[in-house]
């Protein structure tokens, strides 16, 4: 054996038994005849029946994005078990990546509502003891209509970390913005077709979220774009009777609002709110262990 190789041999059986070459562990199930994606992280000396917190990425993203990696590392550290979900968007056995726009879109806002209802279940079937579930960003809003409808009731806390915001006005102006054309008469005709029982009629060269000059179904148009107050995270809040957290970045571009539809709501028991210095949407350096902080305390009270 040359130098070189026994040298890499010995630092991998060293850090193999210092726990920190662990991997995360690749974890999938079946639902609705597609595969679904998950890593799980077990802190050190946890097992899954000491609680876990399931988290949910943002638009179009995955479970391996910079912020969900983040998080589930800082919170291994505080010693939190965590399984990061990596959102189907209609794809079987979707990898850890963006969702490529010219792949058609069959995909709905609410599907991920039920595959966060799928793997709580898969959880609780695991042996799993009491679960957090957090989102980011449209990850958040959907975090939040699962926690308002009737969750699991081993589901006892709710971490929305720069959860999504709507308003119609915004809705219109910047899809307008985005695509150089008006969204009422696209949404029209998508309305129009869902209504006649054809939303699976694809609609061609048209934009959908952010992804321009694609297809989509005339259901999956109108799911993501038609008016919807429930998108604004803050008026989910009220429905939610599980204690819940939003966390929110001082200097967030993405999320409008968010802050001034929440704050009246705070009771300091039922919803808190933790505002993030210098943090913009995605909570990076310090930011994110601030994040990890506010979670911990959260969850462990």
């Amino acid at each position: 054996m040359n130098a070189a190789i026994h040298t890499a041999l010995a630092l991998f059986l060293a850090l193999a038994f210092t726990g920190v070459a662990q991997a995360t562990e690749k974890v999938s199930l079946k639902a609705r005849g597609i595969t679904l994606n998950a890593n799980l992280e077990l802190a050190k000396d946890k097992k899954l029946s000491d609680g876990v917190i399931l988290l949910t990425h943002g638009t179009l993203a995955h479970n391996e994005m910079e912020i969900i990696k983040t998080l589930q590392s800082l919170l291994k550290e505080r010693g939190h078990n965590t399984l990061a979900i990596n959102l189907s968007l209609g794809v079987d056995n979707r990898g850890a990546s963006m969702y490529d726009c010219k792949t058609p879109h069959k995909h709905h806002h609410l599907d991920a509502v039920d595959e966060i209802g799928t793997w709580v279940n898969w959880l609780k079937s695991k042996g799993a003891g009491k679960i957090s579930v957090l989102g980011h960003s449209r990850g958040g809003n959907q975090t939040a209509r699962y926690a308002a409808g009737k969750p699991d009731a081993a589901v006892d806390h709710v971490i929305l970390v720069a959860p999504a915001t709507w308003s119609q006005k915004y809705s219109e102006d910047s899809y307008e913005k985005s695509f150089k054309t008006k969204l009422a008469p696209l949404l029209a005709k998508a309305q129009k077709l869902t209504a006649n029982g054809k939303g699976s009629e694809m609609l061609e060269n048209i934009g959908i979220i952010y992804c321009s000059d694609t297809k989509a179904t005339a259901s999956a148009f109108v799911s993501y774009h038609k008016p919807d107050p429930a998108r604004h995270t803050p008026n989910v809040l009220k429905d939610i009777k599980i204690p819940t957290l939003v966390i929110a970045g001082a200097n967030d571009k993405v999320v409008k609002g968010l802050p001034e539809g929440v704050k009246p709501l705070v009771d300091g028991k039922n919803l808190q709110f933790k505002m993030i210095e210098d943090a913009d949407h995605f909570f990076q350096d310090f930011a994110a262990e601030e994040v990890a902080d506010h979670i911990d305390e959260f969850v462990k009270n």
